[in-house]
């Protein structure tokens, strides 16, 4: 395995068109287009408690980040119908992105070795990247914590809670 690439702050974001769940394309350039800054942010796995966590912090926290321009889109390794089941579930309202292949996560460098009880694997590495509507990285951050990350994030952001 390759280093991981390691996205800074003012950085040109990696451009991509992915689908979610259900079959839409999402592009950076088009969102870009349109003035609007995305917040990509990446999770292990549908429906763990963390994952949840995190996933229900932003659902809570839409009106606000819609608000203030910022579009949510989450990405797993996992499948369509798992995302789908996790959507419906927790009611979420922002698209989850198909990444089985783990493309996006090689771009963005959160395919990482993890280690867990001493035990070392490859794993997604829960992370968030803010892509400014100018295309760059406007704020990033590595190995961030499900709980309370949401709350964090607005406030780095200076979005009023």
């Amino acid at each position: 395995m390759s280093t991981p690439i390691t996205l800074e702050i003012g950085d040109n974001s990696p451009t991509f068109t992915c689908t979610d769940s259900t079959g839409e394309e999402h592009s950076i350039e088009s969102y870009n287009a349109d003035g609007k800054s995305v917040i990509l942010y990446f999770y292990p796995r549908d429906s763990t408690p963390g994952c949840t966590n995190q996933a229900c912090d932003f659902r809570d926290n839409m009106a606000r980040l819609n608000n203030e321009n910022y579009v949510v889109l989450g990405v797993s390794k996992d499948s369509e119908a798992s995302h789908e089941k996790f959507i419906a579930k927790q009611e979420l309202n922002f698209p989850l992105l198909m990444d089985t292949d783990g493309h996006l996560h090689e771009l963005f460098g959160t395919w990482r070795m993890k280690k867990n009880y001493g035990k070392e694997y490859l794993g997604c590495v829960r992370s968030t990247f803010v892509i400014g509507s100018d295309g760059t990285i406007a704020w990033c951050r590595y190995n961030v914590r499900a709980k309370g990350h949401v709350e964090m994030l607005m406030r780095e952001l200076n979005i009023e809670s």
